[in-house]
């Protein structure tokens, strides 16, 4: 069973990137509008999530107080070894498609709680730049999610601390929101001397039936494939490891 799921979603995968057919269909059928970049007012719930941040950060920083012993995005998700080859992107997952991080969820209850809240939540990690990381040109392979970033930790000078997404350059705000389409190719800089933390999620994208119920089912797929099931392993494998470091 698994081994026919995981055929599917590559095949899913393929078609996404070899035929735009598919991807303007989506744009096409989307509630939201097809586009680079996506206005927070679209999505209620980011009004919560900004008018709480300081709790998000209050909690990341207890996160951060070992950061060092956190897991870099290629040791949880192998299929980042591309862009993420170094120990400069530090990642402390709640949650990714079905699987629930209970650990991390438990040491971060207010955001927990708010994280609860979203609809069509996917995945959803305190994603940490180190100083001098630059994450390379990439795109992602599935249009059905949208992506978010909430401004935790957003060190000066504003123009050595950003993100590209196709030919635009937008710069993170503490506090603030942003959102964008991840098929788009993108890549990052933090230039600084400091830590770059945001909220990363990814939210199932509103679209009109049918394609609503393809979304659901692309995205159950990928919740029981062996890319989750593995980085689920993973996860669970690191905090094994932390509990006897520790």
């Amino acid at each position: 069973m698994k081994s026919l799921i995981d055929i599917i979603v590559k095949n899913l995968e393929k078609a996404a990137l070899k035929d735009s057919w598919l991807e303007d269909l989506v744009g096409k059928y989307s509630l939201v509008g097809d586009s680079a970049f996506f206005d927070p007012e679209q999505f209620p719930w980011t009004k919560e999530l900004e008018a709480n941040w300081m709790v998000i950060r209050q909690e990341l920083e207890q996160v951060l107080q070992d950061v060092d012993k956190l897991p870099n995005f290629q040791d949880i998700s192998k299929r980042q070894y591309r862009i993420a080859n170094d120990n400069l992107w530090k990642t402390y997952f709640f949650y990714a498609f079905g699987f629930k991080a209970t650990n991390n969820c438990a040491r971060c209850p207010q955001t927990t709680k708010l994280l609860e809240k979203i609809p069509g939540m996917k995945v959803a990690f305190f994603s940490i730049l180190a100083p001098g990381k630059h994450i390379p040109e990439h795109r992602g392979k599935h249009k059905g999610v949208i992506r978010y970033h909430l401004g935790l930790m957003v060190p000066e000078p504003k123009s050595a601390c950003r993100i590209r997404i196709a030919d635009e350059v937008a710069y993170w705000e503490e506090g603030k929101s942003l959102m964008f389409d991840d098929t788009f190719y993108h890549e990052a800089w933090n230039e600084t001397d400091d830590y770059r933390v945001v909220l990363f999620l990814d939210i199932a994208r509103p679209l009109r039936f049918p394609l609503s119920v393809v979304n659901w089912l692309v995205n159950n797929l990928i919740a029981a494939s062996p890319i989750i099931q593995e980085a689920k392993a993973n996860h669970e494998q690191w905090e094994k490891e932390l509990g006897v470091r520790s």
